[in-house]
């Protein structure tokens, strides 16, 4: 198979976990950009990429990359891109989204309409046609900026990997699938581990862990655009990794998940949520305050996404809020704490310095991934045998 460039953006801050995730699946990555990696693959890689990611925002196959200071240099570059190899005749293309960074062009609803018009005019000369109706499948582009280098790659995904079909009801400000996922991957807990959210809300984190402890592939209940594209991935590409993915999935595995909320509608909807994705045997949800958090087994996880007090209203509500956490975390004393928040003055509330913060954006929004950590269970008998080997 033809090996292709693909281009995989995510959160801010998710860099280091995503290519971790493309290298375990078996990839060659290239290059590691702010919020973007990119790789080397094949069309089985489309869909595998697809199907696996859990950090990805979606995968793109690089179409090109060119240099342009002016609008005709950007028409110029996108024109000399084969676009014949990728769109039929009955293709409907657009540019979905255009990003300029520390570039001269910058305005993306103009680099939009340029990219498109060349588009345009290249196919009008390659298949002698004046107008396209446009009516077959969908070919989304997206178009960067970066120092007036241009890439423009081919969508494959269409609706971000976020949406894993599973949250049919949201909270307020729910936390996106594909960061709850990541900031999993950030912390040592595993599916042996006991993981709690006391500020479960719709129920992402318990979700997120459940899947990944019984090896449920992200992907495995939605479509992609690609799939419609069948002169460059072979339908059955698709059902080969469909199949692969079911064939890894271990329902039987026993967890400790539980996620808690103060809000009783908020514990029903994350019930129903867990049950969409499939994991609801895997997870206990209940209503609880966060002043009644405890729990009876040692070296457990608090992974949570609490209140942020964007109103003003809610913002004087923090200190307490975030005090309580604090008090039953030291309760909690074997465990760790791990908690995604725009509020400043966590670390005082809480009553301790994080061993660890790191900076996410989760969408235009700049918080903080604070890490305190507990400390490491004893080696249990088996694995002290294993290591003495």
């Amino acid at each position: 198979m033809r090996r292709m460039e693909l281009i995989a953006p995510c959160h801010f801050g998710l860099e280091a976990v995503l290519k971790r995730e493309i290298v375990d699946l078996g990839y060659d990555v290239t290059d590691v950009e702010d919020g973007r990696v990119t790789f080397l693959g094949d069309a089985e890689a489309v869909c595998r990429s697809n199907l696996f990611l859990r950090t990805a925002e979606r995968v793109l196959i690089k179409a090109g990359s060119f240099r342009a200071d002016t609008f005709e240099e950007l028409f110029q570059g996108t024109k000399e891109i084969a676009w014949e190899e990728m769109i039929p005749i009955d293709g409907r293309f657009w540019v979905a989204k255009a990003a300029s960074v520390k570039s001269k062009l910058f305005s993306p609803s103009d680099i939009q309409s340029i990219v498109k018009k060349a588009i345009v005019e290249r196919l009008k000369t390659v298949y002698r046609v004046n107008w396209f109706a446009e009516d077959g499948a969908s070919f989304p582009l997206r178009v960067f900026l970066k120092k007036d280098e241009v890439t423009i790659g081919l969508d494959t995904t269409g609706e971000s990997l976020h949406k894993r079909g599973y949250r049919k009801l949201t909270a307020k400000a729910p936390i996106a699938e594909n960061l709850a996922a990541g900031l999993l991957l950030l912390t040592p807990w595993h599916a042996d581990r006991i993981l709690v959210d006391p500020f479960c809300g719709s129920g992402t984190f318990p979700i997120e862990a459940a899947m990944m402890a019984a090896h449920i592939a992200p992907g495995l209940n939605r479509s992609f655009a690609a799939e419609s594209w069948p002169h460059l991935i072979e339908k059955r590409l698709w059902y080969d990794c469909a199949d692969e993915a079911r064939d890894l999935v271990e329902m039987d595995v026993e967890t400790d998940i539980q996620g808690y909320d103060l809000d009783g509608k908020m514990v029903e909807i994350a019930r129903e949520n867990a049950r969409l994705a499939g994991v609801d045997k895997l997870i206990h949800f209940q209503r609880r305050p966060v002043s009644e958090l405890s729990h009876p087994k040692k070296y457990g996880f608090l992974v949570t996404n609490p209140p942020y007090g964007e109103r003003l209203e809610e913002k004087k509500n923090l200190p307490a809020l975030y005090g309580t956490l604090g008090e039953r975390f030291r309760r909690l004393d074997t465990w760790s704490l791990y908690v995604i928040t725009s509020y400043e003055d966590v670390e005082r509330d809480i009553g301790r310095k994080a061993d660890k913060n790191r900076k996410i954006y989760n969408g235009m929004m700049k918080t903080y991934f604070y890490q305190f950590q507990g400390p490491r269970p004893p080696k249990r008998t088996g694995q002290r045998e294993e290591a003495a080997k």
